[in-house]
């Protein structure tokens, strides 16, 4: 039984994940059912005559109960509270500042200590302190209100309610004071009651009133009630009506082919409300969620075989099939969420452009392409109008993986998000032009969420770094970066071994126009071209396109051990490659640029001077394994001939011909491409190309005269 769970645990844990994913969407899906009808307001009604099944109420429109709330409220009295408190504060606060003062205030203005005209026992300082707190008790007991930033700008006439001892009154916004106006009240107050009690200089009188900072003892005391004023909003609207009437069972909605006006239409959408929250209840739940189960199920079992058939490296590899159920089950959540926002249109913020653009990235076109109308028709589900919703969403994922064939810079997203933002644009005008005929009913808004929708698309370049280091997946912006020379690896072997540096930059040239031809990742083939031979640094000085010097250390060694020394750059160049962490594809071609090829020159040589021996053939023989992609296999084709060219003697047509036709024959031979998904059309276009830059490359040049010098005349 292990054996068997062993043996088949990638195909176990594949159908696991496919079975998770749908559990995962059938749980975020609406609990309702589905109404049977599609219609679109201002067209004829496309069915038969409907007949009410039941009674149910006509739902007013987010527009009605918009503008309905608006009104309500524009009624509504905010709550505001009195406080006794603040009063008696701000007296005892201003009666201890003013007796500090005294000495002070009587040395700086004389006049304060006249007598009180009528009542000589008190000076005019006493008079002041008496009159100041009397003008503050008035302040108070009229009120000072301090208004929250939403009621600002209304007119002094707002009615407001004011609760004072438990009962609430409503009062208008101008019988209260406001800062400024109870500092004016305060200063007029306190200069009449001077004038009339001395005579002081109108000048000296301003200053006396500045230094006593009266201001200080202003604070408001009527408060604005934000828990109250929010409680009492809501309950009145939640007294608001959600219906505009009600539909009797067995009554005529409307007939085939009849216009679907404003009203019927608000009587279909409430038919549709009420007919799918009625078979989201009850014993019908199941039946709705079985029925939601089998169709999930079905598209994901269509994916499953699409994989299986048309991307069997995909099928096999279980990250690669995580990452695409986590990208289409991501869409499906944030549909959910949108739809559970009050917000109408939030769906399309929502940047599903995001899946075909990544899928592509790693992937290829038809891949992207069938996961993202596998994506549309299950988030379809949580869009107001399904059929709006795919039509205009199903077209954006072309225009996305058009618009972002490859992406190597960053000003190509913005440009792909741009051309998104405005196909959407012009999607939704179409289709809102058809379906109302009319400029002024398009919905305005919803042009601010397609831009919100470009600007998060622009998360696709952070996402892609996250992928490939969560997935080990390779993007072409990484190979970019990794085929920069500045690289410290290849900045080494430039410095340490120039010969293999030109060496494989000329492979890569070769390699990439090859793939170019047949079909590939050119990016990737070049890219992986660099780095072929880095192990080579470990002993520079053995590789013939190092040895400037004339010096050649295989002199001194016997053919197994030079034959071990040059077989070892591939196993050098893998461990140097995993200690600088390059990616699995880029090792790839290191391990398979030889494939279990023979060295040959010193196989040969062992060979011809011991013909009677036994050979250990194993000493001889690269470790592999054979090339398995497309792009490996042209590598290992160019690497081959750009190492024989440099070791002709003549570079006539014939020669190359020759020394091409040879090397990828022998190569074809030892079955080197058995692994690899080539052909033998695509083999011989790739001999072709080679012979035509070989002989572009070493093409003879014309030898350029020399300037014979003119004999002086005596």
């Amino acid at each position: 039984m292990l054996d068997t769970i062993r043996k088949y645990s990638i195909a176990i844990n594949r159908i696991v994940l496919f079975l998770a994913a749908v559990t995962i969407v059938t749980y975020f899906f609406p609990r309702q059912g589905k109404f049977g009808y599609e219609y679109t307001k201002g067209k004829p009604w496309p069915h038969s005559t409907l007949i009410a099944p039941f009674d149910f109420p006509i739902y007013k429109t987010q527009a009605e109960l918009k503008a309905e709330r608006e009104k309500t409220l524009s009624d509504f009295y905010p709550y505001f509270r009195y406080n006794e408190e603040v009063e008696h504060t701000q007296l005892s606060l201003f009666e201890s500042d003013f007796n500090s003062a005294r000495l002070r205030l009587i040395a700086k203005y004389p006049f304060l200590t006249l007598p009180l005209q009528g009542r000589p026992e008190y000076d005019i300082f006493s008079g002041v302190r008496s009159q100041i707190k009397r003008l503050l008790t008035e302040t108070y007991n009229k009120g000072i209100i301090t208004l929250p930033e939403e009621y600002q700008d209304r007119p002094s006439t707002m009615i407001i309610s004011v609760v004072r001892d438990n009962f609430a009154e409503r009062n208008e916004l101008g019988e209260f004071y406001n800062y400024p106006s109870a500092y004016q009240h305060l200063t007029k107050g306190l200069t009449s009651y001077i004038n009339q009690r001395a005579t002081v200089n109108h000048r000296t009188l301003e200053q006396f009133i500045d230094d006593l900072q009266l201001n200080k003892y202003l604070q408001s005391n009527i408060v604005y009630d934000e828990g109250r004023t929010e409680q009492e909003k809501e309950r009145i609207l939640a007294d608001i009506s959600l219906s505009s009437g009600v539909v009797l069972s067995g009554q005529r909605i409307i007939d085939t082919g009849e216009l679907i006006t404003e009203e019927s239409g608000k009587i279909l959408d409430s038919l549709k409300s009420e007919y799918e929250s009625r078979l989201g209840k009850g014993t019908s739940h199941y039946i709705v969620l079985l029925g939601q189960a089998l169709l999930i199920a079905m598209l994901f079992t269509i994916v499953y075989y699409f994989l299986f058939y048309f991307r069997r490296d995909e099928f096999k590899n279980l990250k690669s099939i995580s990452f695409l159920l986590i990208l289409v089950v991501v869409m499906v959540i944030f549909a959910q969420l949108a739809r559970n926002s009050t917000e109408q249109g939030l769906i399309y913020i929502i940047p599903f452009a995001i899946l075909p653009i990544i899928v592509r990235i790693f992937f290829d076109s038809r891949l992207a392409f069938f996961l993202h109308v596998t994506t549309i028709l299950l988030s379809a589900s949580f869009a107001p109008n399904s059929f709006e919703f795919a039509i205009i969403q199903i077209p954006i994922g072309l225009v996305a993986m058009y618009s972002l064939y490859r992406m190597t810079r960053r000003s190509q997203l913005v440009r792909a998000a741009i051309l998104i933002v405005l196909s959407y644009s012009v999607l939704y005008t179409g289709l809102k032009l058809w379906q109302e005929g009319d400029f002024t009913r398009i919905d305005y808004i919803m042009y601010r969420n397609l831009a919100i929708n470009g600007g998060l698309l622009l998360l696709v370049y952070p996402l892609i770094y996250i992928f490939e280091k969560l997935f080990g997946f390779l993007s072409d912006v990484t190979l970019v970066e990794l085929s920069d020379t500045n690289h410290p690896i290849l900045r080494r072997l430039a410095e340490k071994a120039p010969g293999t540096f030109q060496h494989s930059i000329q492979v890569g040239n070769l390699a990439q126009e090859a793939i170019y031809v047949i079909g590939g990742n050119p990016m990737l083939v070049r890219t992986g071209a660099m780095y072929h031979d880095i192990g080579k640094l470990m002993a520079p000085l053995y590789f013939t396109e190092n040895q400037t010097s004339g010096i050649n250390p295989h002199e001194h060694l016997s053919y197994e051990e030079s034959a071990q020394i040059i077989i070892s750059h591939v196993e050098n160049g893998v461990k140097m490659a995993h200690k600088e962490k390059l990616p699995r594809q880029i090792i790839d071609f290191i391990e398979t640029h030889h494939g279990t090829m023979k060295a040959k020159y010193f196989y040969n040589m062992y060979v011809n001077e011991r013909p009677d021996d036994e050979v250990d053939v194993s000493l001889f023989c690269y470790p592999g394994p054979t090339p398995f992609t497309k792009e490996t296999a042209v590598l290992m084709m160019a690497d081959s001939v750009e190492a024989a060219s440099r070791s002709l003697k003549s570079y006539s047509d014939d020669e190359i011909d020759r020394l091409v036709e040879n090397i990828i024959n022998s190569q074809i031979a030892e079955n080197q491409f058995i692994d690899a998904p080539i052909t033998f059309k695509e083999i011989n276009t790739v001999k072709d190309l080679f012979k035509q830059k070989l002989k572009n490359i070493y093409h003879a040049r014309i030898e350029y005269p020399e300037l014979k010098k003119k004999k002086q005349r005596l």
